[in-house]
């Protein structure tokens, strides 16, 4: 699918440092996703991928609580999602998903972020026809092979099974994140690196150190502002 995880130990250790952050956006996904429909995971598709995918970040108990609880208060706050396209340094590509109650502050932010920092932010569509939308599934090494004919088995439709830096990567559609995870759970995966919904990029561009270190500002940016829940990028970031 075009993207390599061998940075994923890294990843896990920047977000292990910054754990209020993340509790702070998972938190608002949850009640987000509990607001749509029943706060109940098992008849609300979108909380229990959200759910699911707090697991692989630790989320503890009392955080998910506290949104659930919130869904199911009075409280009418509404937020929408987002999506904000733009290029980094030498033309590297970058889409912010955000969920924001207020579309002003979070353009303003969120063009002030790629300007500060050696980037533009460009039009709806300017980058995402270069990313493919897919669940994504990170583990430690199973044979790719043998995963990919239990799920045939079990008539789960997936893109890819792949073998990368030690680690076995599932590719499938968004729509079929919870169907692959279930399907996963019974083959015998115990731990996910990563479980998520991503935007893969088609093709990854690789940059030199002055560059890099300006998109790695740029990127931190980004993902320090509080309506800005995820951001995916086409830079290899292997070496």
């Amino acid at each position: 699918m075009g993207r390599k995880w061998n940075n994923i130990k890294e990843k896990k250790a920047q977000k292990d440092q910054n754990t209020s952050r993340i509790y702070a956006k998972f938190g608002r996904e949850i009640y987000v996703a509990a607001k749509k429909g029943e706060p109940n995971p098992e008849s609300n598709a979108a909380l229990k991928m959200v759910l699911e995918r707090a697991k692989t970040f630790s989320i503890p108990k009392h955080i998910i609580d506290k949104a659930i609880d919130k869904a199911k208060g009075t409280d009418d706050e509404n937020f929408d999602e987002l999506r904000y396209e733009g290029f980094g340094p030498n033309g590297s590509m970058i889409i912010v998903d955000a969920l924001t109650n207020n579309h002003n502050r979070t353009a303003s932010d969120v063009r002030a972020a790629f300007g500060k920092n050696g980037g533009n932010m460009g039009v709806s569509g300017a980058v995402s026809y270069m990313f493919d939308a897919v669940s994504v599934f990170v583990f430690n090494a199973f044979d790719a092979d043998i995963i990919m004919m239990e799920l045939l088995e079990r008539d789960v439709n997936v893109k890819d099974v792949t073998e990368e830096n030690g680690f076995t990567v599932v590719y499938g559609e968004t729509t079929d994140y919870n169907e692959i995870k279930t399907a996963l759970d019974e083959i015998g995966v115990k731990e996910y690196e990563v479980a998520e919904l991503s935007m893969v990029a088609q093709n990854e561009v690789q940059l030199d150190d002055v560059d890099l270190a300006l998109f790695d500002k740029l990127i931190d940016a980004l993902e320090d502002l509080e309506d800005v829940q995820t951001v995916h990028h086409n830079v290899d970031l292997s070496k």
